[in-house]
């Protein structure tokens, strides 16, 4: 299974802990209401079909707003080149982007542009593909977002907490801690081969269509579905393929997309299946929980369900995991059971190796030989995010002991980097003491502790 908590970038960007996207921006009054509209009715009203929702989508405050969260999320130039920094650096430029885009989305003559694909290095191994749409792309397909997400939102099952709001991935495996303790202790550690990447398009829009029926956004949808990928050939220049299935990573919309195709296995698992497994879901990474002995069956029935809908297990991760016998990895933490001081089992969750392996590999960069003529305030600093960023998302459960490790050797790490700089005069361990290391260069002290353990022992 994918480790997405394995790396430090995406420890940072899960370390408010308050679900995806970013924080500190608020949403309009205006917006608000509208999406509260939204969400009540298809609660209310679960084989409703909403018919006209393209003229919220090209709203000036809207497309504002959906700008404005583009923006913070930061994010390369597609492939037309053009930055965020271009388009809101300058007022007049900005507010005179924001009336072209409404106007051609409201005369319907917007089109997407191709995405721009690079590849990503993968934890284990390997490359993976992301999608990057032009700017312009990326603010219209957030605009669909805030008006779709509320209608999609009523129909998610409980137990999917990957890309949504107020949910994260610590309560993922907070549901799945429920589920060992219940004595699911069979599992399915399941994942998906190329995903986002084989969603069949026909099978997608069918999905939308049966809460939505306004066809400008239908056929908005397809458009970025269609759109060719783009990619940079060696003597410039850009060949172009098309795009007969998939939902590329990197795009605002593909997230709710992939939620919205695999929410009727969550349902199905979790509502309709006798023995009441459990399956808890983080986009495209879950597990199924169940009594022992089942787990085979429920692997058959799973392959049976993703063959139907055009998709695959990727065979090679895939396993049946006896939880009493063997320890799996979720989310970049690694799950096993162990015995607690009563002589009791429990599952212990602590930051997975390869997740601590990153931390060291992220601080290594920024202290060895060839960083040395940094200032120590500069190297520091640097140091400081990547221990505080790693910090929000892996000190939860039973971390403590692997953080004061990590502490441990960050310490060291720092003081054998301050003394090379001074050309290892003075004292190690005197003059680069603990104490030292953080009163006087400010080397912030991670978090050993979570907020769990103080929480639940007052209750």
């Amino acid at each position: 299974m994918a480790q997405r908590g394995g790396t430090c970038q995406h420890a940072s960007q899960r370390s408010e802990g308050v679900g995806d996207g970013p924080q500190g921006i608020i949403t309009p009054a205006k917006l608000r209401k509208l999406q509260r509209a939204l969400y009540r009715k298809a609660k209310a009203q679960p084989q409703h079909r909403f018919w006209s929702l393209y003229g919220e989508v090209s709203r000036h405050d809207i497309l504002e707003h959906a700008l404005r969260v583009v923006a913070a999320n930061g994010g390369a130039a597609g492939i037309d080149g053009q930055t965020i920094e271009e388009i809101t650096g300058c007022p007049q430029v900005r507010a005179r982007w924001l009336e072209d885009l409404q106007g051609g989305l409201q005369a319907k003559t917007y089109r997407p542009a191709p995405v721009r694909r690079v590849y990503l290095p993968k934890p284990g191994g390997g490359q993976r593909p992301l999608g990057i749409p032009t700017v312009k792309d990326r603010v219209v397909q957030m605009a669909l977002y805030l008006v779709l997400m509320p209608i999609f939102e009523a129909d998610y099952h409980p137990l999917s907490f990957g890309f949504r709001p107020r949910r994260n991935a610590h309560q993922a495996l907070d549901a799945i801690r429920g589920a060992l303790i219940s004595g699911r202790t069979e599992l399915v550690d399941a994942d998906l081969s190329k995903y986002f990447d084989t969603i069949p398009h026909c099978r997608l829009l069918r999905a939308v269509a049966r809460r939505v029926s306004d066809g400008s956004v239908l056929r908005l949808i397809k458009l970025w579905l269609k759109a060719p990928i783009g990619e940079r050939r060696d003597r410039g220049g850009w060949a172009l393929q098309p795009s007969p299935c998939g939902t590329p990573q990197g795009g605002v919309i593909s997230p709710l997309l992939a939620n919205l195709y695999l929410n009727p296995l969550d349902w199905a698992v979790n509502e309709k299946v006798s023995g009441k497994p459990v399956l808890v879901r983080y986009a495209d990474d879950f597990v199924i929980l169940c009594g022992r002995g089942r787990g085979e069956g429920l692997l058959e029935r799973l392959r049976a369900w993703l063959r139907g809908r055009g998709l695959t297990l990727n065979e090679g991760k895939t396993r049946l995991v006896d939880f009493q016998q063997e320890s799996f990895q979720f989310l970049g933490f690694q799950l096993s059971q162990r015995k607690g001081k009563n002589g009791r089992p429990y599952p212990h969750i602590e930051p997975a190796p390869k997740s601590q392996t990153a931390l060291r590999d992220a601080v290594r960069e920024e202290l060895n030989h060839w960083t040395l003529w940094r200032r120590p305030a500069e190297a520091i600093g640097k140091v400081n995010r990547i221990l505080r960023g790693w910090a929000g998302y892996f000190v939860y459960q039973n971390s403590t002991r692997v953080c004061v490790r990590l502490r441990r050797w960050t310490r060291d790490r720092l003081r054998r980097w301050l003394w090379r700089k001074s050309a290892c005069t003075g004292a190690l361990w005197e003059d680069y003491s603990d104490n030292k290391l953080h009163d006087r260069y400010g080397l912030w002290p991670l978090t050993v502790k979570a907020g769990w353990t103080l929480a639940r022992a007052r209750a």
